[in-house]
């Protein structure tokens, strides 16, 4: 699929600054972000997020991707593949990201419609993390569906996973429901008949439930519901195709290493019939906003896991918010469709990265 734009030719003006900041939302404490601003020649910016999960993805920003970044001459977001070899995918992500926002707002072009997106909104679900006890589930879901929220993922692991998906259903019958392993379970009898029983609860899907792919081939022979496979890139989406290893695709922006290699995903999984959704990346809005561009894309049918309920005030203008279960996608505003309150966010940053 191509839907990038006929102004793709236009040569885009020299990088002047990259500025990459480290923020949390609560200063010393996590969640943590990586944020990437890119500033053209003319003044144009454009930013970029991912969750800063560990130290390595800082240090990629500053050692390799950020003295490279100022030297390269591309005139779209497509031609940045390179820096997939100077650094881990999530700090890729946030400079492609920002890059994708850049090229937008110098051509007066929305991020969904480069892309190829055909979606005007996007219908969300949200995510519920492990409680210490399953009894707190339903009034944790019950505030979800009065958000508007139509699907539930509940986080489960070994030992945890039975009882609070039993608690989930019998208070919520017709509710929506996937779970998502963090890759916490093993191939092992045990541990493959406990996700077999969990099928038994009409699941939409069973979200990384290996850290390895051959596994999911026979789980996914034995259950009804749709097996997501941990996908980083594209040979494991292939390979997981080729073997049958699932029927459903969690787009990650920052696992997959940016827009432009999640399109490239979405196009293969589509192509197969898989189902599809999108997953949000850090907790200032920048990769949320880049995830509703992504999900706008036609393969996208799932409901994706972009808003959810997070302390703090807004960065963005117009908020990313969900009414009624649905983000619109800014389709009438240049790059990721939202203006970034800079000033605020970099007022929170407990590390800044510089190259001119």
């Amino acid at each position: 699929m191509d839907g990038t734009p006929q102004s793709r030719g236009v040569t885009v003006p020299l990088i002047r600054e990259f500025r990459a900041f480290r923020v949390a939302l609560h200063r010393g404490r996590r969640p943590e972000s990586v944020l990437v601003r890119l500033t053209a020649d003319d003044g144009t910016v454009g930013w970029g997020e991912c969750a800063l999960l560990d130290d390595q993805t800082w240090r990629d920003l500053r050692d390799r991707i950020g003295p490279a970044l100022p030297r390269l001459d591309w005139d779209h977001p497509d031609e940045l593949g390179g820096l997939r070899a100077l650094g881990g995918p999530r700090a890729v992500a946030a400079v492609e990201i920002a890059a994708w926002d850049l090229w937008g707002r110098l051509h007066g072009v929305p991020v969904a419609h480069a892309l190829g997106g055909t979606r005007t909104s996007v219908v969300t679900g949200a995510r519920i993390p492990c409680q210490p006890t399953a009894e707190i589930l339903p009034s944790l879901v019950n505030r979800y569906i009065g958000g508007g929220f139509t699907r539930i993922t509940l986080e489960v692991q070994p030992g945890w996973d039975l009882e609070p998906l039993r608690t989930v259903r019998g208070a919520y019958p017709a509710l929506a429901l996937q779970v998502d392993g963090g890759c916490s379970y093993t191939g092992s009898v045990e541990h493959m008949t406990a996700l077999e029983a969990l099928d038994a609860y009409d699941l939409v899907a069973i979200e990384r439930p290996f850290a390895e792919l051959a596994p999911h081939a026979d789980l996914q022979r034995s259950v009804r519901a749709a097996v997501a496979p941990d996908v980083t890139d594209l040979d494991t989406l292939r390979a997981a195709i080729e073997t049958d290893a699932g029927r459903a695709l969690s787009l990650r922006v920052g696992t997959l290493g940016g827009l432009t290699p999640a399109r490239a995903a979405h196009d293969l999984a589509y192509a197969s019939g898989w189902d599809i959704w999108c997953g949000g990346s850090g907790v200032f809005g920048i990769g949320k906003a880049a995830s509703v561009a992504l999900a706008s894309l036609p393969g996208c049918t799932l409901p994706s896991d972009i808003t959810e309920f997070v302390g703090g005030p807004e960065y963005l203008e117009p908020p990313l918010r969900a009414t009624g279960g649905v983000v619109a996608v800014p389709l009438s505003h240049p790059g990721l469709g939202h203006e970034i309150n800079g000033d605020r966010l970099t007022r929170l940053a407990t590390d800044t990265l510089t190259m001119h």
